[in-house]
């Protein structure tokens, strides 16, 4: 179906900077594009405007990086929803580099605006983005085609689509990432592999294949291959760290806990400023049994963030798991002054101290903890030991 012409199109503006937005508004108004307009200050605000079946978007101007939802989140979005898909969404960036084009390349964006950038060039994007849409190349119809087919359930179909659109163009990477996605869904893993390895062949920053790629040598047994790719994901863009976590928590269920810490400290160094996450993976290791670098963890967060007092109580007990157990009263004591009614806390202080060989101590915090729970089966056990 034709799209609009400009001067009729209703424009979605989405930038966390209001005189941005007001920029681009002014620019479209001045080259007499849109009839309506909507803002966002970010995808997730966009996201409702998006999905009101009242309002049909027929154009979005977006911003890469903005808070709650960045522009590749929402585009993400926007590509799995089969009414909103076909959208054409123009990304504006202050810069493209690498991750910023690997995450906009993954979920397909049509175009790039680099800031700064004037009415005119804005009008030449808007206007190439739109014949394009009009007037799909070849290779492009092809790619349709194997979406067609996919959703109606023609794999082979499809795998011959993209096949042919790999002939078009030998430059892109997307017809062997959609074979290998396909075949994977067939439960022909050689042949995913292979079309896998062809695509980061030819586009050394497609991370949709390095993950996958990962995901089938972990399930071959090759955990090393299998960390390289996801290492390779993770350096060209950090958004993957999340999935590499997902990684690491499979290795940790598969008791692989050495090759575990690898991925998470590879994760860390990728996402070293993000408080949040560092005190997510501070639990994850304190959960599985990677106590120390549990406690690398919430102490940095708890050195950055002093206000994030409850971590020492998580500092102690990782400190406990590890042996250390003077650092880990030293930690806990302190904690359990403030903490009154704590029973996890004084079970760690018993057991700590019992572990110490202080019987009179770890009597103290196991009694504090039966007089809170008298059926505590752990903290009896320990209590009978001290008698």
């Amino acid at each position: 179906m034709k799209l609009k012409a400009p001067k009729d199109m209703i424009f979605l503006v989405v930038d966390d900077i209001d005189n941005m937005r007001r920029s681009i508004k002014a620019m479209l108004k001045l080259l007499h594009f849109g009839k309506e307009f909507y803002e966002a200050a970010n995808g997730r605000e966009a996201l409702p405007l998006l999905k009101d079946e009242n309002i049909t978007i027929d154009f979005i101007i977006c911003d890469y990086n903005m808070p709650y939802m960045s522009g590749t989140e929402l585009l993400g979005q926007i590509r799995a929803s089969k009414r909103l898909r076909d959208i054409p969404f123009l990304m504006v960036t202050a810069e493209a580099n690498m991750d910023v084009v690997a995450e906009a390349a993954e979920n397909d964006v049509d175009a790039y605006l680099t800031k700064p950038f004037v009415t005119a060039t804005l009008e030449q994007k808007v206007l190439e983005l739109l014949n394009q849409s009009n007037n799909p190349s070849p290779y492009n119809q092809l790619l349709l085609q194997v979406r067609t087919r996919e959703e109606n359930g023609d794999f082979d179909g499809a795998i011959d689509a993209a096949r042919e659109a790999a002939k078009l163009n030998d430059r892109s990477s997307k017809p062997y990432r959609d074979m290998g996605r396909l075949c994977g869904k067939k439960g022909d893993l050689k042949k995913a592999q292979l079309c896998f390895e062809r695509a980061v062949e030819i586009n050394r920053l497609d991370v949709s294949s390095y993950h996958a790629l990962g995901q089938i040598y972990f399930r071959q047994g090759k955990v090393e291959m299998a960390m390289e790719n996801f290492k390779r994901a993770m350096e060209i863009s950090p958004r993957h760290v999340d999935r590499a976590v997902n990684f690491a928590k499979l290795l940790i269920n598969k008791k692989q806990l050495p090759e575990a810490e690898k991925v998470l400290r590879l994760a860390l160094k990728t996402k070293s400023n993000d408080l949040d996450f560092k005190e997510e993976i501070g639990n994850v290791c304190n959960d599985c049994g990677l106590g120390g670098l549990a406690v690398k963890c919430y102490r940095e967060v708890f050195k950055a963030a002093p206000e994030r007092a409850y971590l020492n109580k998580k500092i102690g007990i990782a400190l406990y798991a590890v042996g250390e157990y003077n650092e880990a009263v030293k930690v806990l004591e302190k904690v359990a002054e403030k903490a009154p009614e704590d029973i996890e806390l004084f079970l760690a202080l018993g057991k700590a101290y019992f572990s110490m060989k202080r019987l009179i101590l770890a009597d103290q915090w196991v009694s504090k903890v039966l007089r809170l729970d008298p059926s505590h089966k752990e903290a009896r056990a320990i209590l009978n030991k001290c008698l």
